[in-house]
C-alpha cells in the first residue's frame, strides 16, 4: 500500500423498505468512478441496513483502513438537498431494521456520550461547496433520524473520536441523478479534507476540534 497516500473509506447503505435502490450507494459508486484525487486511496462499501452487521462492519473498517476520515452516506426519504450532518446521537433507537432486529438498549454504545460531534466543520464545507457553483444545493442538519444512519454515523465518531461525517443524499430523481449526487460527494470530501490539512497544520485547531467532539 502506497503510504505517501490518504487513505478515505465511503459507505452507503443497501436496499430498505421502499428504497430497492438506495439512492446512497447508487452516488457512492459514481463517486467511485470521479475519485478523489491521485493523492487519495479511495475504498468504498456497500453497508446492509441492519444494526448488527455495523457493529462489526464499522469497527473493522477503521482498523483495516487506518483512514484519514471515513464518510458514510444514506438516504433520506425527506430530503430536497443534499445534507451534511453534523452529529451523531447515541440514544433512542426503536426502528426495526431489515432482520427485524433493534437493539435492547435502543442506543450505540452503551455508556457513552449522548451525542458526538464531528470534528468537521460542516457549516464552512457547507459554504464552500454552495459557492463553487456545483448546480447541488447543500444544507446542514443536526439530526441524523435515530435509524441505521444515525446508528452508524455514532458508532463511527465514537470510534474515530469525531474524524468522520454523514451525508444525507435525497432519493434518485428528486430532484438529483445519480451522476450529481456523486459529483456532489467528490466536492463534499475534498473539501472535508482540506479542513482536516487546514487542523493538521495548526495542531492548535485540532486539539479545539477534539474537545468539541466529546
Amino acid at each position: 500500500m502506497d503510504n505517501s497516500k490518504r487513505t478515505v473509506v465511503v459507505t452507503g447503505f443497501g436496499p430498505f423498505g421502499e428504497h430497492s435502490v438506495n439512492a446512497s450507494w447508487v452516488a457512492v459508486q459514481e463517486l467511485k468512478k470521479l475519485g478523489l484525487g491521485n493523492e487519495v486511496d479511495l475504498h468504498v462499501y456497500e453497508v446492509p441496513v441492519e444494526y448488527q452487521t455495523v457493529q462489526s462492519l464499522v469497527p473493522s473498517l477503521w482498523e483495516q483502513y487506518h483512514p484519514l476520515l471515513v464518510v458514510h452516506v444514506g438516504v433520506s426519504g425527506m430530503a430536497t438537498t443534499v445534507t451534511l450532518e453534523k452529529c451523531g446521537r447515541n440514544h433512542g433507537y426503536k426502528g426495526l431494521d431489515n432482520s427485524s432486529f433493534c437493539p435492547d438498549s435502543q442506543c450505540c454504545i452503551v455508556g457513552g456520550p449522548d451525542c458526538i460531534d464531528s470534528v468537521i466543520d460542516m457549516e464552512s464545507v457547507c459554504k464552500r461547496v454552495m459557492a463553487s457553483g456545483l448546480g447541488v444545493s447543500v444544507s446542514v442538519s443536526k439530526d441524523a433520524g435515530r435509524y441505521l444512519c444515525d446508528y452508524t454515523y455514532y458508532t463511527s465518531l465514537y470510534l474515530s473520536h469525531g474524524r468522520s461525517a454523514f451525508v444525507h443524499v435525497p432519493p434518485i430523481g428528486k430532484p438529483y441523478s445519480g451522476e450529481d449526487l456523486g459529483r456532489a460527494l467528490q466536492a463534499i470530501i475534498q473539501e472535508m479534507l482540506e479542513l482536516l490539512d487546514q487542523a493538521e497544520e495548526n495542531p492548535h485547531h485540532l486539539c479545539s476540534l477534539h474537545q468539541h467532539a466529546h
